[in-house]
């Protein structure tokens, strides 16, 4: 374990209970979360990798326009 996260757990552990849980909840949640995305972006690297030579191709043609970030 980390210096910082055993600081992080250190601090935690001095508050009430239901906060510690509410804290640990969330952090629970948050690398749930995180594995989720990592797999959705290793499933769709085939796809994206499409997408990115579509649009490049798209540019080669002139179909592309340049964003007016003013007009956002």
């Amino acid at each position: 374990m980390t210096k910082l996260l055993e600081k992080a757990f250190k601090e935690v552990s001095k508050l009430p209970e239901l906060e510690q849980n509410v804290f640990a909840k969330r952090l629970l949640d948050e690398l749930i979360a995180e594995k989720k995305w990592e797999r959705l972006f290793a499933n769709s690297e085939d796809i994206l990798s499409k997408l990115g030579e579509e649009a490049i191709k798209e540019y080669q043609q002139g179909k592309t326009k340049l964003l007016n970030v003013s007009k956002l």
